[in-house]
């Protein structure tokens, strides 16, 4: 495959994933495993959402997710609104990443400002 058809390629891909690390209060990852669950229940009802899942390490949970493009990371975060708030009653954001090429970034940037994420623009990969 040629530098061009590679470049080509990457500047197609229209995957936008969100990298959330919650740090979840002492005491509270049982709750927070409850609305893992919940969180997944509901994002399995979303066509676009290319994977989704919850990976912890002590007492961080980083939520592992992907997304057709930046209009299908706008409604999962409509979709399950509600859940996050319910954990946000016992964990904070430690960290935020949203990546994706910059066409689909630009679409996440003004509503995602609050949340106050890191933005990496995708340049060069496959997707297969």
């Amino acid at each position: 495959m040629s530098y061009l058809e590679e470049e080509k390629m990457a500047t197609n891909d229209t995957c936008c994933t969100i990298v959330p690390y919650f740090k979840v209060e002492n005491g509270k990852m049982d709750a927070f495993k409850v609305i893992c669950q919940k969180l997944v229940e509901q994002t399995s009802t979303e066509p676009d959402c290319l994977y989704y899942g919850c990976s912890f390490n002590g007492d961080l949970v980083h939520v592992r997710e992907g997304y057709k493009n930046g209009e299908a990371l706008l409604a999962h975060l409509e979709n399950v609104g509600a859940i996050l708030e319910e954990g946000f009653q016992i964990s904070e954001i430690a960290r935020l990443e949203v990546h994706g090429p910059e066409e689909e970034l630009a679409k996440l940037r003004e509503p995602l400002a609050s949340l106050n994420p890191e933005f990496f623009t995708l340049e060069y990969g496959i997707r297969k």
